[in-house]
């Protein structure tokens, strides 16, 4: 089983109990930073994210079945007063408990059940290589996201696109995204290029100091569209075989030059910070 797969059966016997990233990572076998990254990539929730969702779920479908005690609902789904789930109830379903119990049904799009695992990895992928990577000083435009959320980046390359070689002292015509600043729940996306200093830079702009790092490299000519997967072979397959464990600090993506936004083609290269 892979360090996700291990986390998903634990949480489905545990997660009524009160469980966090740290439990997570130990089942697993591996850091909170790797099983967070991990987790999104494989199923498109956070951690804590999943578990909340999994909670909320069971109590409308208590519910849904005539549940008398929406407090003892609540307790039962972590919750600390009446107020606190219908709020979190509400932000999932649309609906109050009172009006789950009344029509004695769940909205469906908000129903989030059992994770059934897409398994399936890249079987072409491309072997690293490892690189020592200098200081990089990144500017873009940057927006905090969910495993769940994650689907806007595309969007917020596309803000980006039209100041992409006029950044103020851009180095090159190289773009990055940068997943950074991680928390149990989020992360900030930085979809952007290195500068040479941040003066001249105006409030729309975020940056980024990363500091010199080891990273294992990824090259791949897909499209696009398989980002998701090569990220999630890399994190669930690759790094938990490859004696190699990640460091704490951002990742990023890489497009050359000849990536073309546009089309989606031209290749684009995956970077993995791991301890030395």
């Amino acid at each position: 089983m892979t360090p996700v797969q291990k986390a998903i059966w634990f949480i489905e016997s545990h997660y009524s109990s009160d469980i966090g990233l740290d439990e997570m990572a130990a089942i697993g076998g591996v850091s909170r930073f790797h099983m967070s990254r991990a987790f999104g990539a494989a199923t498109g929730h956070s951690i804590m994210g999943y578990i909340r969702a999994r909670r909320l779920t069971d109590a409308a479908l208590s519910l849904a079945r005539g549940a008398p005690d929406i407090l003892a609902v609540a307790l039962d789904a972590g919750y600390g007063s009446h107020e606190a789930f219908t709020r979190a109830f509400r932000d999932r379903f649309g609906q109050t408990p009172e009006d789950v119990r009344a029509n004695g049904t769940v909205p469906q799009p908000e129903y989030v059940e059992h994770l059934k695992m897409d398994e399936t990895f890249v079987e072409n992928l491309a072997p690293s290589r490892f690189v020592d990577g200098g200081a990089l000083l990144i500017a873009g435009f940057s927006e905090r996201y969910t495993s769940e959320t994650s689907h806007g980046i595309p969007a917020l390359w596309q803000r980006f696109g039209p100041h992409f070689g006029s950044v103020p002292n851009q180095k090159g015509m190289v773009g990055y995204g940068v997943c950074c600043n991680f928390d149990d729940d989020s992360f900030e996306y930085i979809a952007g290029v290195e500068v040479s200093d941040f003066s001249g830079l105006t409030s729309e702009y975020g940056r980024l100091r990363i500091p010199p790092q080891r990273y294992a490299v990824f090259a791949t000519t897909d499209h696009i569209s398989m980002i998701r997967r090569i990220t999630h072979t890399v994190w669930s397959k690759w790094l938990p075989s490859s004696g190699h464990q990640a460091a704490d600090g951002p990742n990023f993506e890489l497009y050359p030059e000849s990536f073309d936004p546009e089309t989606g083609h031209g290749g684009y290269e995956l970077w993995i910070p791991i301890k030395t």
